[in-house]
C-alpha cells in the first residue's frame, strides 16, 4: 500500500453544471467524497496539481490524503472523468476508507519476463495481453499498487489465467469468488509482415504495324493529270 499522495481540497458551496463549468475555467476540478458511513461532501481541487499526481500509475491504487486546513481524510479514487480530447480532468469520485473495512479497487497487472520468455526468445512468439488490470478486495493496509505476473517460463500457445497468478497476502479477487477465471496473457505466433509485392514494370514494346509491300511500292496517283 502506498500513502505518499496528499492533495488540498476546499468545500464547494455551489452545485450544478453551471458551477462546474465556472470552476473548470478557473483551473479547478469538482469532486465528491462519499462512503465511510458519512454524508457525501462536494469539494474542489487544483487542476494543475491534480494532473501531475494522476500521471503516476500508483496514484490510482494508493491511499490518498485529502486535507482542508487541519483536517485530513484518507480516501481512494473510485472513479474519474476526463475530457474526450483535452488534457483535462472533469470530475473525481473519492471513497472514504476505514482501516477495518475492505475496499474494492482495480489494480494494474505488471507482466515480467516477456522479452526473455521461452515462447518469445526460443520459439519466435509474441506476448498477447488480455487483461491489464484486475479488481481486488482487501483492507486498506493490504492494498497493492500492482500485481506482478512472471511469464518468463510461458511457452508458445500457452496462456495464464487468473488462478495462475500469485496474489498478495490479504487480497482477494472477486472474479474468482464468482467462479470466473479469464485468460490474462498468452504467447501467440508472431504475425509475419506481408511484404508488399511491387509488380515489375514491363518494358513497353513498340507495336509494329504490318504493311502490305505492294501498297508500299505502288506509286501515288497524280490527280492533276485528269
Amino acid at each position: 500500500m502506498s500513502t505518499g499522495f496528499a492533495l488540498e481540497v476546499d468545500d464547494r458551496p455551489d452545485l450544478g453544471t453551471g458551477s462546474s463549468r465556472r470552476l473548470r475555467r478557473q483551473g479547478k476540478v469538482p469532486a465528491i467524497i462519499y462512503g465511510g458511513g458519512r454524508k457525501p461532501r462536494a469539494v474542489v481541487l487544483d487542476h494543475a496539481r491534480l494532473l501531475r499526481e494522476m500521471e503516476q500509475e500508483a496514484f490510482h491504487t494508493s491511499i490518498l490524503t485529502l486535507t482542508r486546513g487541519d483536517v485530513s481524510q484518507p480516501v481512494v479514487v473510485k472513479d474519474f472523468q476526463r475530457h474526450p480530447s483535452r488534457r483535462q480532468v472533469l470530475h473525481l469520485d473519492f471513497l472514504r476508507i476505514r482501516e477495518d473495512e475492505k475496499i474494492s479497487l482495480n489494480v494494474p497487472l505488471h507482466f515480467l519476463g516477456g522479452d526473455t520468455s521461452v515462447g518469445v526468445r526460443e520459439q519466435g512468439g509474441e506476448v498477447s495481453v488480455q487483461l491489464t488490470e484486475v479488481e481486488v478486495s482487501c483492507l486498506p493496509k493490504d492494498l497493492p499498487e500492482n500485481i506482478e505476473v512472471d511469464i518468463s517460463e510461458l511457452e508458445l500457445n500457452q496462456r495464464l489465467h487468473l488462478t495462475d497468478i500469485e496474489i498478495p497476502e490479504g487480497v482477494e479477487l472477486p472474479a474468482l469468488v464468482q467462479d470466473l477465471d479469464p485468460s490474462i496473457v498468452t504467447i501467440i505466433p508472431r504475425r509475419r509482415e506481408e511484404e508488399d509485392e511491387v509488380p515489375e514494370l514491363e518494358e513497353e514494346m513498340e507495336l509494329e504495324i504490318p504493311v502490305d509491300e505492294d501498297e508500299a511500292e505502288a506509286p501515288a496517283e497524280d490527280e492533276s493529270s485528269d
